[in-house]
């Protein structure tokens, strides 16, 4: 089960890639906590969080698996929805480096791990990778597919 306050308030969640591919693609077990969440955000005025990096790479995996006209239509809904999309400075891109490095984290995954961190937020993956990064990324977990 997920805390819903840490440091004293609400605590954020910030979206991996695969989340919402799951989300897109209805996968069992992982588009109701996606649609839970995303329902919760917008009931506290409390966005989700997603660094610039995993839009991106949401829209790539979108277009690879289904086309051109799927990622454009993913993106539109993406827009739509109560996800606060934040930039990549060189800071942030050093830091994500650095989870890299140390973590063996895929490129992509280092900068939500980053993003995460930062923030002191949950991380909504499927990704067992994450457990890279030891007891300084707190992961939401969804289920494998």
């Amino acid at each position: 089960m997920t805390p819903l306050f840490a440091r004293g308030g609400p605590r954020r969640h910030v979206l991996d890639a695969n989340a919402l591919i799951g989300l897109f693609e209805d996968r069992q077990g992982t588009a109701g906590k996606i649609e839970r969440l995303l329902e919760q955000a917008l009931q506290k005025e409390m966005p989700l969080l997603m660094s610039a990096v995993n839009w991106g790479e949401v829209f790539y995996i979108t277009w690879r698996r289904h086309g051109e006209a799927k990622a454009h239509e993913a993106e539109a809904k993406l827009r739509e929805m109560p996800i606060a999309v934040i930039d990549v400075d060189r800071e942030r891109a050093s830091r994500a480096g650095a989870l890299k490095q140390k973590h063996g984290l895929g490129y992509a995954d280092a900068f939500a791990a980053e993003l995460a961190i930062e923030r002191g937020a949950w991380l909504v993956t499927a990704d067992p990778e994450f457990s890279k990064a030891g007891k300084a990324l707190a992961v939401y977990s969804l289920p494998r597919h």
